[in-house]
C-alpha cells in the first residue's frame, strides 16, 4: 500500500436502518387515523402518490410490493418479501393507509 492511501471502510452513503424499529400501527388500526382510512377507501390512488412523493419515487410506486419492502427496510421493520407481497395483495387499502400512518407518525417525531 503506497504511503497516504486513504482505506475506505463502508460504503459512502450508506446509512444503516434501525435494528428494533416496527410499524407504529396495525395493518387494520383504521381508527388511529381515519383520514387516512378514508383517503385510501375513496382515493386509492391519490394515497399511493402520497406515499411515493413521501418517499421520493415515481407516483406509479406508491401503491406496489416494492414501496412496502422499501418503507420496511429503511426503518429496520421486521418482515419479507414474501409477506409484503401477501398484505399487499390481499389487503392492498390497509397495506397503503399503514404505511402513510407511519409515514405520518415518523414525521411527527422527526424521524422520517
Amino acid at each position: 500500500m503506497a504511503q497516504g492511501s486513504t482505506v475506505i471502510m463502508t460504503q459512502p452513503g450508506f446509512v444503516r436502518a434501525p435494528q428494533n424499529s416496527n410499524w407504529h400501527t396495525s395493518l387494520c388500526d383504521c381508527f388511529s387515523d381515519c383520514g387516512v382510512c378514508l383517503c385510501g377507501t375513496f382515493c386509492f390512488t391519490c394515497l399511493g402518490c402520497q406515499v411515493a412523493a413521501d418517499m421520493n419515487e415515481c407516483c406509479l410506486c406508491g401503491t406496489t410490493v416494492a414501496m412496502r419492502t422499501l418503507y420496511r427496510t429503511r426503518y429496520g421493520i421486521p418482515g419479507s418479501i414474501c409477506n409484503d407481497y401477501i398484505t399487499t395483495i390481499f389487503c392492498p387499502v390497509c397495506s397503503l393507509c399503514q404505511i402513510k400512518r407511519d409515514i405520518n407518525q415518523r414525521k411527527a417525531m422527526n424521524a422520517f
